[in-house]
C-alpha cells in the first residue's frame, strides 16, 4: 500500500508503516490523512502474513502535530465534531487491533502525533536530543483532542499527565522512559530494529508495564476523594498562573476528571465536545494567530541575499553576551567571546554551563554534545582571529562614547565584509554608525533577557543599512531559534518605545497614590505575565532611569501633547535603588535575590508618601495597557514597523503583551476601531491629552477599516 501519506513495507511478518507526507517537510494530521488510516488498518488486519506493525517516519520528525489551518473551517457548533469522532474511531481501532502496532519515535512527536503514539501498543523513542514528545495544544487555546486527555493519565498517572497537558512542555526520551511514556530507548540508527524486536515480543505476549508512579501518587490517584485534591490543587495553580484568562486548562482538567470518574466512553465524548467549544473561542483564535505569525517570522523575506555565518564575535561577556554566545554555539556557530576582564569571561562560561548542565542532567543533551557546544565558545581578552568573524555583536555598557570606542577598535581587526551589530535596547543605531568606516554594515540586533529563553530578536536598520546585512542577521537570528522582526531606527526602536509609555503611566499612577501591588495585580489580571512594577525591578531601575530620562522621553515631550512624567524613578536611582540586581528596589529581596513579594519600606517616599488609595482595576489596566497600544499604533503610523503583524509579534514575544489578546493591533481590531477611538477619547477626557487617539486609528475607524483586513 502506498498513498500521499504512508507506505507499507513488509519485513518477516512485520508491517513497517512509513509515514512520509508528500510535498511537505513534516508529517501532520489533518482530515485527509485521517481518511487513509482505515484502508491501512484493513490491509494490516486482512494480511495473514503480518503479525504486528511498526509506525515510523521517513522525515526528521515523527509527526509534528495536527494541521492547525484546518481549524479555520470551524465556524459553528457541529462543524468539527464529526471529524473528531472519526479520529477517535480510528485511534480506537489502532489501540484495539489484534495485531499490535509499535510507534518508533524520532524527532518531534507533538500533539496529535503523540496521541497516535499513545494509541499504539508500545512506544520506542530514539535518544536523539531532538526527540521530544509533547501535548502542546494548551498553547493554542485548545485541548488534546485525539484521546490524549484519556490515554495519557492512564499510562503515566493523572499528576504527570496534567503537568504535560497544562504546560504543553516538551519531554525528552529519557524522562519519557522514566515516567512510563515510552517503553524502550534506542539510538537513532537502531530505532527501527528495536521497534521490530518489541513488535515481535508483543505479538507473542502482551507487554507487562511497571507502574512508574510513586507511592504517594498511587495513593492520591487511587480513589475519588483524593483525586479531587489533585484537581483542586491543579485548578489553584492554573488560577494563579492565568488569572482565569485562558479557558483551555480548565477544559483539560474537566475532561480528565470526567474520564477518570465516569469511564473512557464519557471521557472521549467530553473531549470531542470541549475541543470544538475551544476552537470557537476568541482566545484560541488569537493564540493560533500568534502561532502562525511566529511561523511566518521564521521565514527570511530576502533569504537569497544572506551570506554564510560560520563565526561570530561577541564583545561583552556579561549576562546578555553569555546568552547570545550560548544560543549561537548551540547551532554550530563558532563564537569568539571577548571581554576586558578574565573574571567576566570565567563567569560567562559558568553561566552557559549552568544552563547546559541542567540539560545534561535531565538527559536532554548528551555529555558529548554539551562538550562540543562549550568548545565552540572561545573566551579571549584580545582580538585574535577577529579577521575570520562574519558578524560581530557588541553588548557593552549603554553609553554612546563607549559604543564608538569599541566600534573603532574592533574595525581595526575585522575584515571589510564583517557586520557590526549592536545589542543596544535604546541608543540610536544611526548615531552608533557614525563612528564606522562602513556604516552600511552597521545594524541593531536587540535580544531580550534571558536570551536562551526569550524568543524575540528585534533587528534595527538605518537608512544606510545594506539589504544583505539585514538578511544575513535575519538568517542568524532564525538559526539561533529566534522569532525575528525588522524595524526602522528611531528613538527606542519599537519594543523599548512602546514599553516606555506603559512604564511611565505606571509611575504616574504611583504619584497619584496608587498601590504598587494593585498595579502589578491589575496588569496580570489583564494578561501580562508580570506587572510593570515587578518588571522595573527585574530589568533594573537604573536601566529604567536611563530610558525614562533619555532621548526617548525627550522625544515624547517634544512631539506630543500632554506628556506627563514622574521623577520618582530618578529619586530611586539617586538613592541607589537598582532593583533585584542589588536587592534594593520596589520590592524586598532575600540574600539570594529572591523577590519576597513585599514592598520596600521606603518605596512610597519617592512617590508622595505612604498615603495610598484604591483604584478600580479596570482603570489601572486600561490606562497602563492602552498607553502601550497607542504607542504601537504611532509606530505603524511613522513607519517604525512595516505592518501590524510585526507590531503584534514584537509586543507579545518581546514584552509579554497578553497572547490571548493577539497583540496591540489584533486587540484593537477585536475591540472595534471606533470603540478603541472612543476609549482613547474617554481616557484623554479623564486623564489628559497624552491619551488622544493616534491619527492612523482615527483614519481607519472613519473608513470602516481594520488593521488586519
Amino acid at each position: 500500500m502506498k498513498n500521499k501519506y504512508v507506505e507499507i513495507e513488509k519485513r518477516d511478518g512485520i508491517a513497517i508503516i512509513w509515514m512520509d507526507e508528500q510535498d511537505s517537510k513534516i508529517n501532520k494530521i489533518g482530515p485527509d490523512m485521517i481518511d487513509t488510516f482505515n484502508p491501512m488498518m484493513d490491509e494490516l488486519e486482512n494480511d495473514s502474513e503480518v503479525r504486528a506493525a511498526v509506525m515510523i517516519s521517513r522525515k526528521k520528525d515523527f509527526i509534528a502535530g495536527a494541521d492547525i489551518e484546518a481549524f479555520a473551517n470551524v465556524k459553528k457548533e457541529g462543524d468539527w465534531q464529526p471529524i473528531a469522532k472519526k479520529g477517535h474511531e480510528i485511534l480506537d481501532r489502532i489501540q484495539n487491533s489484534k495485531k499490535p502496532i509499535v510507534a518508533a519515535i524520532n524527532g518531534a512527536c507533538m500533539g496529535a502525533g503523540l496521541e497516535i503514539a499513545l494509541a499504539c501498543s508500545a512506544r520506542v523513542a530514539s535518544d536523539n536530543p531532538k526527540t521530544i514528545m509533547a501535548l502542546p495544544e494548551v498553547k493554542l487555546g485548545l485541548l488534546p483532542g485525539g484521546g490524549g486527555t484519556q490515554r495519557l493519565p492512564r499510562l503515566v498517572g493523572i499528576q504527570k499527565a496534567l503537568d504535560m497537558m497544562l504546560t504543553g512542555k516538551n519531554v525528552f526520551a529519557y524522562p519519557a522512559k522514566k515516567m512510563g511514556l515510552v517503553d524502550r530507548i534506542a539510538t537513532k540508527e537502531a530505532l527501527l530494529d528495536a521497534a521490530i524486536v518489541l513488535a515481535n515480543q508483543i505479538a507473542k505476549a502482551p507487554l507487562k508495564r511497571e507502574d512508574k508512579r510513586s507511592g504517594m501518587e498511587k495513593f492520591l490517584e487511587g480513589n475519588p476523594i483524593t483525586r479531587n485534591i489533585i484537581f483542586k490543587k491543579a485548578k489553584e495553580m492554573v488560577d494563579r498562573q492565568t488569572n482565569g484568562n485562558y479557558p483551555a486548562p480548565y477544559e483539560i482538567m474537566e475532561c480528565v476528571k470526567v474520564g477518570m470518574s465516569s469511564g473512557l466512553k464519557k471521557g472521549y465524548a467530553e473531549e470531542v465536545k470541549r475541543f470544538e467549544k475551544l476552537i470557537l473561542t476568541p482566545e484560541s483564535f488569537q493564540l493560533r494567530g500568534i502561532f502562525f505569525a511566529m511561523t511566518e517570522k521564521k521565514k527570511n523575506p530576502q533569504a537569497e541575499l544572506a551570506r554564510k555565518t560560520d563565526t561570530i564575535a561577541m564583545v561583552g561577556a556579561g549576562f546578555m553576551g553569555a546568552g547570545i554566545a550560548q544560543v549561537s554555539a548551540a547551532k554550530d556557530v563558532r563564537v569568539l567571546l571577548k571581554d576586558i576582564k578574565q573574571e567576566t569571561l570565567t563567569q560567562a562560561r559558568q553561566t552557559v554551563w549552568k544552563d547546559i548542565g541542567k540539560k545534561v542532567k535531565r538527559k536532554a543533551m548528551p555529555q558529548l554534545d554539551a562538550d562540543r557546544l562549550m568548545n565552540r565558545i572561545t573566551g579571549q581578552l584580545d582580538y585574535n582571529n577577529f579577521e575570520k568573524v562574519d558578524v560581530l555583536i557588541e553588548a557593552v555598557f549603554e553609553d554612546m562614547k563607549v559604543k564608538h570606542m569599541v566600534m573603532k577598535e574592533c574595525e581595526e581587526h575585522l575584515s571589510k565584509d564583517a557586520i557590526f551589530a549592536s545589542n543596544t535596547s535604546a541608543l540610536p543605531i544611526t548615531e552608533i554608525a557614525k563612528a564606522s568606516k562602513r556604516p552600511e554594515q552597521v545594524i541593531g540586533m536587540h535580544y531580550f533577557s534571558p536570551v536562551p529563553k526569550m524568543p524575540l530578536l528585534e533587528i534595527v536598520v538605518t537608512d544606510q543599512t545594506a539589504d544583505w546585512v539585514t538578511s544575513t542577521c535575519y538568517d542568524l537570528g532564525v538559526r539561533q531559534g529566534k522569532t525575528v522582526i525588522v524595524v526602522k531606527d528611531g528613538p527606542g526602536f519599537y519594543t523599548t518605545r512602546i514599553l516606555a509609555p506603559l512604564m511611565g503611566e505606571a509611575l504616574n499612577m504611583l504619584d497619584e497614590g496608587a498601590d504598587a501591588l494593585q498595579i502589578d495585580k491589575a496588569l496580570k489580571k489583564f494578561g501580562f505575565p508580570v506587572g510593570p512594577i515587578t518588571l522595573m525591578d527585574e530589568v533594573g531601575i537604573d536601566v529604567g532611569y536611563h530610558i525614562m530620562t533619555g532621548d526617548l522621553i525627550q522625544h515624547f515631550i517634544a512631539t506630543r501633547k500632554g506628556v506627563k512624567t514622574s521623577d520618582g524613578i530618578t529619586k530611586m536611582y539617586e538613592a541607589k535603588y537598582y532593583g533585584r540586581k542589588n536587592k534594593k528596589g520596589f520590592y524586598k529581596y532575600d540574600e539570594n535575590g529572591k523577590n519576597m513579594r513585599e514592598l520596600d519600606d521606603n518605596v512610597y517616599s519617592f512617590f508622595g508618601g505612604n498615603n495610598r488609595k484604591k483604584f478600580d482595576d479596570k482603570e489601572i489596566y486600561e490606562r497602563i495597557g492602552m498607553s502601550m497600544v497607542s504607542e504601537a499604533a504611532l509606530c505603524l503610523q511613522e513607519g517604525i514597523i512595516a505592518n501590524p503583524l510585526d507590531g503584534d509579534v514584537g509586543a507579545v514575544f518581546g514584552l509579554g503583551f497578553p497572547p490571548f489578546r493577539g497583540g496591540p493591533f489584533r486587540y484593537m481590531d477585536t475591540l472595534g476601531l471606533q470603540a478603541t477611538v472612543d476609549k482613547f477619547n474617554e481616557l484623554a477626557k479623564n486623564h489628559g491629552d497624552r491619551f488622544l487617539p493616534p491619527q492612523i486609528l482615527l483614519d481607519k475607524a472613519k473608513a470602516g477599516e481594520t488593521f488586519y483586513s
